[in-house]
C-alpha cells in the first residue's frame, strides 16, 4: 500500500520526491506540532513522510550502502525510470547525482543510488525485464 519514511525536513523532501513525479495528496499535523505526516503519490505508489520535531539520526552503519545491506531491516526503495542515462543527467543538473556511475547489477538491471535530503538511500533503476 505504501512506503513510510521519517525525514528531517518535509518541504525539502517533498521537493526532492517531486523530481520523480510524486505529488502531495494528504497532509496532517499533530496539535502540538510534534509530528507531521504528508502522503505523496505517483501512479499507484504512495510515500508516507513523517517529520518528528525531536527526530533522532540513523545509525552510522545505515549511511552507506556497503555497511547498510548486511544489517537486518529495510534497506532502500527503488524508483523505476524509462531512461537511466537521461535520468542521471537530469539529476546531475539538479545537483542530486554528482559523481554517480550507472552500474549493471547481478540481477541484470542498470541502477545507481542517490540520497534524499534526509540521507535515505534511493535506488534509481531501469528494469526492462518482464518479471
Amino acid at each position: 500500500h505504501h512506503i513510510a519514511l521519517s525525514v528531517r525536513n518535509l518541504e525539502e523532501s517533498i521537493g526532492f520526491y517531486r523530481v520523480f513525479g510524486f505529488e502531495p495528496v494528504f497532509r496532517w499535523q499533530a496539535d502540538d506540532r510534534g509530528v507531521s505526516i504528508v502522503h505523496l503519490k505517483q501512479g499507484e505508489v504512495l510515500l508516507e513522510l513523517f517529520c518528528f520535531e525531536n527526530a533522532g539520526d540513523e545509525p552510522q552503519s545505515s549511511r552507506e550502502l556497503a555497511t547498510d545491506l548486511p544489517r537486518i531491516g529495510i534497506k532502500h526503495f527503488g524508483v523505476r525510470v524509462a531512461d537511466i542515462q537521461a535520468t542521471k543527467t537530469h539529476l546531475h543538473e539538479l545537483g542530486l547525482a554528482d559523481g554517480i556511475e550507472v552500474v549493471k547489477g547481478k540481477t541484470g538491471i542498470e541502477y545507481f543510488f542517490i540520497k534524499d535530503p534526509s540521507g535515505i538511500l534511493v535506488e534509481i533503476v531501469q528494469d526492462e525485464r518482464n518479471l
